[in-house]
């Protein structure tokens, strides 16, 4: 198995805008909180030690050092929490949140606001498309063989800086409702206090946020629907040639899963989703609201609650090996959609028509991902994980080269 190569995410980039970033708010409560709560298992690795660190590192990810954001697409397996404040009153200003011990964090995290950087005046480092031409290949929907009418083919190329796209790239993409990193706002993880989220640790329990012209009511309480869901379990059978079904135990409080997955066929980008319609893809692997869960559900954008296995047709990811093996690969990626929570103060009276002016609310949102490389053999990786306890040392230089493969070092 091969790394992704570099073209695969230029070619990306080339088609696909950044979404715009948010800024604060000038509706809803005087103050506001969001907290979004995500859990990772990288298939195959459910624990590297220090050895997750340093694969962190190679990525930029600084480590075993937590980032605000990285809630949003984790590399690593963890658990991961962002947490960012906006009061109104007072905006831009430190604060603390009082933690519960299950937490295992300390007693109160400081929610601390990033520091403003300018934007740089050279544009020497801006991105230009490489030269040439690309294709996309786009399959959808579960089962081991190709449907009619797959793949949808999209040519792009690029000269004198210039890129012409063949084909539609329209497609579905989750709202975006993530706070970027802003003066206005405190965060956690910061500077300040970036110690990674324990394994096991849970966010149940109560939490009380104070600082200079935050509500003294400030006080909630998390139940189990807005704690950490559990990891998923991939498992794998099969091969990129004949197809590979994926399989999982059900993940507590799933709402919905998707699986996408990305790698090469030649010079060709291959595009795949669980989707039964064409235009799913990266855009949707992100937190979404209950209400766009079940319709994308009812549309079949969405595997429902009840889904444990999908299998990726067969060589769509393949390329000849040597000795007849497997020489593609790719990417496959899991999320499985957690509940989302909102806590205001005082609480929405019963009555529609009595006025209603909360002095605070909080948002949580869950999900749990999972990542695996095409074509790897599972079971192997287990035997090896199974054996650490028995032969530690022997087990770190096999993991270390599996890394280097991961990310193409």
């Amino acid at each position: 198995m091969r790394p992704l190569p570099r073209p695969l995410f230029l070619a990306l980039a080339t088609v696909i805008a950044a979404a715009p970033a948010a800024s604060a708010p000038t509706s809803g409560p005087p103050t506001q909180v969001w907290i979004d709560v995500a859990t990772h298992q990288m298939a195959g690795m459910p624990d590297l030690g220090p050895l997750g660190g340093m694969a962190s590192r190679m990525m930029g990810g600084g480590g075993q050092q937590a980032h605000y954001g990285q809630t949003r697409m984790p590399m690593m397996t963890g658990q991961y929490l962002d947490i960012a404040l906006y009061n109104r009153p007072n905006p831009g200003k430190e604060a603390e949140q009082r933690i519960p011990a299950g937490l295992r964090l300390g007693k109160a995290l400081p929610l601390v606001p990033p520091v403003r950087t300018a934007a740089p005046s050279d544009h020497t480092g801006e991105y230009k498309p490489p030269e040439g031409q690309q294709r996309l290949l786009i399959y959808w929907g579960c089962g081991t063989t190709v449907r009619k009418g797959q793949p949808k083919i999209i040519s792009i190329s690029a000269s004198g800086g210039k890129v012409e796209v063949s084909g539609s790239m329209q497609g579905r993409y989750a709202p975006d409702r993530d706070i970027e990193s802003d003066p206005a706002y405190a965060l956690w993880p910061n500077p300040k206090s970036g110690k990674r989220v324990p394994d096991g640790a849970s966010l149940q329990g109560a939490h009380q946020i104070t600082g200079a012209g935050v509500p003294e009511s400030l006080k909630f309480e998390l139940k189990q629907v807005a704690d950490f869901m559990p990891k998923i379990d991939l498992q794998s059978t099969g091969s990129l040639a004949d197809g590979q079904t994926w399989r999982w135990a059900p993940v507590e409080r799933a709402q919905a899963y998707f699986l996408h997955a990305i790698g090469t066929q030649g010079k060709d980008v291959v595009l795949w989703s669980s989707a039964e319609v064409p235009d799913a893809g990266q855009g949707i692997f992100d937190y979404l609201t209950g209400s766009l869960i079940d319709r994308w559900t009812k549309e079949k954008v969405l595997l429902p609650p009840a889904t444990t296995q999908c299998a990726v047709p067969k060589g769509i990811f393949a390329t000849p090996g040597e000795g007849g093996r497997d020489g593609g690969g790719g990417l496959l990626s899991i999320i499985a959609y957690g509940p989302e929570s909102h806590i205001a103060w005082p609480p929405k009276p019963a009555d529609p028509k009595q006025p209603w002016n909360p002095e605070w609310n909080v948002r949580v949102r869950t999900k749990s991902t999972g990542s695996a490389m095409l074509g790897m053999d599972l079971s192997q990786m287990q035997d090896v994980d199974q054996d650490n306890e028995e032969k530690p040392q022997e087990q770190k230089k096999p993991l270390r080269g599996l890394l280097k493969g991961l990310i193409g070092g």
